[in-house]
Order: C-alpha cells, then sequence, then structure tokens
C-alpha cells in the first residue's frame, strides 16, 4: 500500500495543473476511492482534495515569484477566474497573489512521502471474521464529527433511550458480538477533515427483519470483518486503536476496507475509573492481485 501512494504522490507531481479526482487516482493504483481517502487521511493528516489544493497553490506560488503573470497562473491550476484564485491563494498563504510578486513573499507546500516508521513495537491483535447478512437494530442520529475525546451528541443519544427500546433491542439481538454497538455510517463528503456529521446509530445486531417503529434498522450485507480488541483508559484507546488500523495495519495487510458501517462495543471496568475493554470492528475484502 506505501509503494502505491507514493505512486499517487508523483502521479499528482506529474499532472498538477490538470483536474486530478480521487477515482482517477484509486483507478490508477487499483485500489477503491473508498479505502484509498480513508488510508492517505489518516496517514497524511489530509483529503486528497486538499493535499493537491495545498500542491497546486505551493507551485503557483514559485510561479508567481518568477514572474509569470496572475492571470496566466490562475487558469494554470484550473482556476476559472481571478477572483476565485485570489481567494483560495490568500486562504492558503494570508496574502494575495500580487503580494506575493511585488514583495517576494513565498509560503511553500512540499510533495508528500509516505512510509512508516514502527515505535516501540507495538503489535496489533486482530481476528478476522466472516459473517452472513444481519441489521443493525437501534437508535439513531446525524452527530457532528468528532475523532478524539467524549461526543457529547452520542452521549445525548445514549440518554434518550428508552426502557420500552432497550427492551426491543434485547428481544431482537442474536448475533455476535452479544452487546450493545456504536455504529458509524453514511458521513458527509468531508468527514476525514473532521467537518460535518455522520450517522451515529447505538443499537445490536440482529437477523430479525421485523422491528417496531421505535427502533432504526440499517441493513448490513454478508461482509468479512477485522476485528481488533483493546483495553486501557477510555476512550483514547478506542480512538488510538482506530487511528492504528487505518494508519499502520491497512497500509501493510492484505484487506481493504469496503463502504458498509463499522462499529465498536465498550464493557467499562467496574473497579478500575475511566478504563475499558473494546473492540474496532471494521468491514473489509481481500486486495485483488
Amino acid at each position: 500500500m506505501l509503494h502505491e501512494l507514493n505512486q499517487v504522490i508523483d502521479y499528482i507531481e506529474d499532472h498538477i495543473t490538470e483536474e486530478i479526482s480521487l477515482e482517477t487516482l484509486a483507478d490508477y493504483v487499483g485500489i477503491s476511492d473508498y479505502h484509498f481517502g480513508k488510508v492517505f487521511f489518516y496517514l497524511s493528516g489530509l483529503t486528497i482534495s486538499e493535499y493537491i489544493r495545498n500542491r497546486k497553490l505551493s507551485e503557483a506560488n514559485k510561479d508567481l515569484l518568477n514572474g509569470e503573470k496572475v492571470t496566466d497562473v490562475a487558469f494554470k491550476y484550473g482556476y476559472q477566474s481571478m477572483d476565485g484564485f485570489a481567494r483560495a491563494f490568500k486562504k492558503w498563504s494570508g496574502f494575495l497573489p500580487s503580494d506575493a510578486q511585488k514583495n517576494g513573499i513565498a509560503k511553500s507546500f512540499p510533495k508528500l512521502v509516505f512510509f512508516i516508521t514502527v515505535k516501540g513495537g507495538i503489535a496489533m491483535e486482530y481476528k478476522i471474521v466472516d459473517k452472513p447478512a444481519f441489521n443493525l437494530v437501534g437508535v439513531s442520529k446525524r452527530v457532528p464529527m468528532q475523532f478524539e475525546g467524549v461526543n457529547n451528541e452520542i452521549v445525548k443519544l445514549a440518554q434518550s433511550i428508552t426502557e420500552e427500546q432497550r427492551k426491543e433491542m434485547h428481544a431482537l439481538q442474536n448475533m455476535e458480538p452479544y452487546e450493545i454497538v456504536n455504529a458509524s455510517y453514511d458521513a458527509d463528503a468531508n468527514f476525514l477533515k473532521e467537518e460535518g456529521y455522520l450517522t451515529h446509530l447505538i443499537g445490536v445486531l440482529t437477523t430479525e427483519d421485523q422491528v417496531s417503529d421505535q427502533l432504526d434498522k440499517v441493513p448490513v450485507e454478508a461482509c468479512t470483518w477485522a476485528v481488533f480488541p483493546n483495553e486501557g483508559p477510555f476512550p483514547f484507546t478506542l480512538q488510538d486503536t482506530m487511528a492504528r488500523v487505518y494508519s499502520q495495519w491497512l497500509p501493510t495487510s492484505d484487506y481493504e476496507v469496503v463502504n458498509a458501517p463499522n462499529f465498536s462495543f465498550t464493557r467499562m471496568d467496574k473497579q478500575k475509573k475511566d478504563y475499558a475493554y473494546s473492540e474496532v470492528w471494521i468491514p473489509v475484502a481481500r486486495k485483488k492481485k
């Protein structure tokens, strides 16, 4: 996967003045755009579109310093108007394109190179589980993106569950893991920037189709799951495990993530404050040779 990521970086450099889409890059290296977009973000901290925009504007800054006309530079990097280019350039750099030329001001954004440094030799325990189709059944809500700390909107969702809803979920639950799970799906397009919303469901796994109108039902197709157990301070350990799945495990594994809900469950330790055992379930498929 690291080889493919670096191939993509080289492709972007060779086509920096052209319009480049996530789908084009994923096709170029033979990886699904969903998987590629997630892995790229967790390794770089940027979405593909954000990285491309930064590289374009960095190269535009060089061209301006070399004396090229602002109008020519704007159209060269795909901007349809001078105003659009000026706004984007100022938002990125903090100064106008004309200031770059007049005053010789520069800001750069270098080309990325991907590699993984394993710190401390920390192994990731996991297992691969094949599951038939099932339904996620529970209560759901659109909540804001939040990769770290406690999401207060999810806390409010949990607190809103009624006793009747709990009883029905318990009666429907008939699949491993036999736990109350937290599932996430239908994220906004800019979810990797931790902006926008996704749907969060608190519920159970079931093969039953008959569900009352007091619960939401989300069908999930038969799939393979990579399961990552973890134990430690909550919620840090759970969130750190999720980040390491995308930044360390997926790039070096024989699997890629597929577009289906991921979920997790947590068992709080009654003897230790803010300490828990959790499992992260990620939907995956074997990479095509």
